[in-house]
């Protein structure tokens, strides 16, 4: 679990979790899901933690590269890491998204599915870069 491959991989993958969620939400789609509000309008921090979310960041690359390097790292290629990402991100995208949508009022139903949709591509990458990683440090 703590192997140099898992570390490195910890390390490169939790830097795009961090800025590629900035990229993704924080840039490209803040306007659309400004757009897609629910009527929980101002529940957002102006300014976040940046300290707590580099520490979720930093442990959600950590689970998903041991994940990884436990069950998918053997049959380590493009296509395995695409259907990882992918799953994961419908996992978190469309199953924990739809959820919120039923139990809260962020987004309308528009906004979850979009976000559903960047939470595919924004694990994908994530998990791209852990294949990439499994791959080139031994």
């Amino acid at each position: 679990m703590f192997t140099k491959t898992n570390l490195i991989s910890t390390i490169i993958a939790g830097i795009w979790s961090f800025m590629g969620g900035y990229l993704l939400w924080g840039i490209l789609a803040d306007d659309f899901m400004n757009n897609h509000l629910g009527s929980a309008i101002g529940m957002g921090k102006e300014v976040p933690e940046f300290g707590i979310l580099a520490l979720g960041c930093s442990i959600q690359a950590f689970i998903l590269s041991t994940i990884y390097g436990k069950w998918i790292a053997t049959s380590n290629t493009p296509n395995s890491a695409l259907q990882y990402g992918v799953l994961i991100g419908i996992f978190v995208g469309f199953g924990n998204g739809l959820i919120n949508y039923a139990t809260s009022n962020f987004l309308d139903m528009t906004g979850a599915l979009v976000n559903g949709l960047i939470y595919i591509l924004f694990y994908t990458v994530m998990a791209f870069i852990i294949s990439f990683i499994y791959k080139k440090v031994k």
